[in-house]
């Protein structure tokens, strides 16, 4: 086994871990709120958002500084950070007193975030071409495989030892996974950044060959993450609205919800293998279009289980983009400032993550629960006309290491 696949593997172990241990927070956060001080549910409402949000928001913010950091210092000891850093603040969250106190640390986890955008610019500098596709689909079911299985473990924990003992357990596994990065991961001194290309933003990015092209997919990492979330405000009314005799709703919609993690997982090295032969910007055009015409279908599905079998189709889609996006990044730029653009990557990320609820819930507010899968479904397809048009007019030809 070679160095980079070594390093595939640890960080693979890496990435699942750190997924699974913050995932498995999230499903009872609003309940975890509610015995921090005595809310209306308006005001439960507002919190559970604020709190949810502010992670994704100061992360947002710090990506890119974060990216820069790791292309001049490297990239193992930005991992390191961010597991050490997401361990305290998660530890501190398990003994916040108030729900300003919660906010905060979960304000803290999002500036200490980075740890799989990291992974995946370690593994492109690393991996050899031709293979770069392939292994950020294989670490990307690391990210998918932990975002699947922490809240059911959480769910799970919490029923059984309660709610804040969970938060010292998501500690332990960070731990764990911290461990895995420093003894496991190797990164040489030609995996980080030449002096000769450490420059300001303004000349990194004149500096870029296809920066427009780069710009684009940045744009399209934020709209393949705002349609996937503004599904999530609704899909439990969406879910009752199409069988409202169930009495088993809520594992019903969890069910639903975590179809598209079970068929990205299973397709997303396949369609890695796809864009290093064809080219990652025909996956991204392919599944871009596919995710648009899967959309509009659920948005006319009557049975619960025409829901179930969009949302299952939509994974497949959904299995191609994130790999496929950063591949091409990597092959219009170069590895040397992977870290700095996968930072922004991140960023856009996070930014999809804020918007998209909130364009779903307010959509549905105001032109019912089907528009919601509509509006998503026009947003991709004009996603994916602009990139192809900014495609067209740009050569893919990667700049020298």
């Amino acid at each position: 086994m070679n160095a980079w696949q070594k390093n595939l593997v640890s960080l693979w172990i890496g990435c699942f871990i750190t997924g699974l241990g913050t995932s498995q927070l999230l499903p009872f956060l609003p309940l975890y709120i509610s015995q921090l001080g005595h809310f209306s549910t308006a005001q439960l409402t507002l919190w559970s958002g604020a709190v949810f949000s502010i992670t994704f928001l100061v992360s947002a913010i710090v990506s890119p500084l974060w990216g820069k950091l790791a292309d001049r210092s490297g990239r193992k000891l930005m991992l390191l950070r961010a597991t050490v850093g997401m361990a305290i603040a998660i530890v501190c969250q398990g003994l916040a007193q108030s729900v300003w106190q919660l906010f905060l640390f979960r304000g803290v986890m999002g500036l200490a975030s980075g740890y799989i955008p990291n992974a995946m610019a370690l593994i492109a500098s690393q991996a050899p071409k031709g293979r770069s596709g392939f292994a950020l689909s294989m670490l990307s079911t690391a990210q998918i495989s932990g975002f699947l299985c922490g809240p059911l473990l959480g769910g799970y924990l919490a029923d059984h030892i309660g709610l804040r003992p969970v938060f010292f357990v998501t500690t332990g596994l960070l731990v764990i996974s911290t461990f895995v990065t420093l003894f496991l991961v190797k990164e040489s001194a030609r995996d980080t950044l030449p002096k000769r290309i450490d420059k300001g933003s303004q000349g990194f990015w004149s500096a870029l060959p296809a920066k427009h092209l780069i710009l684009c997919l940045l744009f399209s990492t934020l709209v393949v993450q705002l349609c996937n979330g503004s599904v999530n405000p609704i899909l439990y009314l969406y879910v009752e609205h199409l069988s409202p005799s169930r009495d088993d709703l809520a594992f019903l919609s969890g069910f639903v919800a975590a179809l598209p993690g079970f068929s990205a997982l299973i397709t997303a090295p396949i369609w890695g293998r796809v864009s290093d032969k064809y080219g990652a910007q025909w996956v991204i055009i392919t599944a871009s279009l596919l995710f648009a015409i899967i959309l509009l279908a659920t948005s006319w599905v009557a049975t619960v289980w025409q829901f179930s079998l969009t949302r299952l189709l939509i994974g497949l889609a959904d299995g191609a983009m994130f790999p496929a996006i950063q591949s091409l990044i990597i092959a219009c730029s170069s590895t040397a400032v992977s870290g700095r653009l996968f930072g922004y990557n991140q960023s856009f990320m996070n930014l999809g993550n804020v918007v998209g609820p909130l364009l779903g819930a307010i959509t549905s507010s105001f032109l019912g629960m089907q528009w919601v899968f509509s509006l998503s479904a026009l947003i991709m397809l004009a996603n994916v006309g602009v990139f192809y048009r900014v495609l067209s007019r740009t050569p893919l030809v990667r700049e020298q290491d």
